[in-house]
């Protein structure tokens, strides 16, 4: 077909059922009307379905979100137009493959845009552990307006010159590094990728892992999923962690050793807030649901509700550098995959 003078890249939507709704709102998808040529009723749930050939035949940019198909050399045989693919969502490591990066194609990703909402619920995870707000709120319901000594009780509450652990400067680390700057706290990082000159320059005080776990009130897990960091806070870092101190978990369940964090949280000497688990839905009998020193959430620190639409307008900004020429300002490459989410 001619598109006479209309350069505007040639972009099929490839995500799973469902999200395209969530993703455009309508400021999305009059952005998109303007610097893509697309359609936008058109999403490409199954590259692999019959219904999309020519689309995909078409296609010069992939806009792509959570399930969208692996890239395979199979379905880029099919999208012979195929440059670049633009992700509205943080890893891409589930649909672009090696092939990807043989074939030359540039992507893109806004890992950045979904750091900063699990960042946030970091952030307030901290400062209500650092305040003991839950046990506090779950004590005052008992109480049922029994009079009760709070000062006494809460005496070790408080978030001035807090000690606070980081494991891992991913860029949900980073940000939570970020976040932390205007509170009275000390902030300790381990992530063995880090330099000094690096931690530094964070206004962070490196720290190895065991070290970490014993000085810090409350540890935040902020490493990638990989086979080195799988169990990473194990029994040992765990005991270490000081009486009444708090484990946050927004990254991935397989990096806690949970048979291991559920003996200390059963005494009651640890808090937790989980973020995720492993499996992903813990089974109906597990203890996470019952112990009162557990706050735990559905997976949804990452982007939700209106944040998908902070993710669409990255990405949209991207494709929009991408039409005009210029370097994607998020580029994702071959070689940082190893050591990220």
């Amino acid at each position: 077909m001619h598109h006479g003078t209309d350069n505007r890249p040639a972009t099929l939507l490839a995500m799973a059922p469902g999200i395209a709704e969530r993703l455009l709102g309508d400021a999305q998808r009059g952005h998109l009307a303007r610097i893509a040529r697309t359609d936008p009723r058109l999403v490409a749930h199954d590259l692999h379905a019959p219904e999309f050939a020519s689309a995909l035949a078409e296609a010069e940019v992939l806009l792509t979100c959570w399930g969208a198909t692996p890239l395979t050399p199979e379905i880029l045989e099919r999208a012979p137009r195929l440059r670049a693919v633009v992700h509205a969502a943080g890893s891409v490591k589930h649909h672009i493959t090696p092939a990807c990066w043989e074939r030359g194609l540039l992507v893109s990703s806004a890992a950045g845009a979904n750091a900063l909402p699990v960042a946030e619920y970091t952030l307030a995870a901290i400062l209500f552990a650092g305040k003991q707000v839950l046990p506090a709120a779950h004590h005052y319901r008992a109480l049922r307006g029994t009079d009760h000594d709070w000062r006494t009780e809460l005496a070790s509450s408080g978030n001035y010159r807090r000690t606070v652990g980081l494991v891992g400067a991913s860029r949900i680390g980073r940000r939570v590094i970020e976040l932390l700057r205007p509170f009275d706290v000390t902030t300790l990082l381990y992530d063995p990728y880090v330099t000094d000159t690096e931690a530094a320059g964070l206004s962070v005080q490196k720290a190895e892992l065991a070290d970490l776990c014993a000085r810090a009130s409350v540890v935040s897990v902020h490493a990638p999923q990989l086979p080195e960091t799988d169990g990473m806070i194990g029994a040992a870092q765990l005991a270490a962690m000081p009486d009444g101190s708090t484990l946050i978990n927004t990254s991935r369940g397989s990096l806690v050793d949970e048979a291991a964090l559920l003996a200390e949280l059963r005494t009651g000497r640890l808090h937790a807030v989980l973020d995720v688990t492993e499996p992903e839905v813990p089974p109906a009998t597990s203890e996470f649901y019952t112990l009162p020193n557990v706050l735990l959430t559905p997976h949804m620190a990452g982007s939700f509700g209106n944040e998908l639409h902070r993710m669409a307008d990255h990405a949209l900004s991207e494709l929009e550098r991408y039409a005009a020429g210029l370097p994607f300002t998020e580029p994702v490459r071959p070689d940082a995959l190893e050591h990220s989410a």
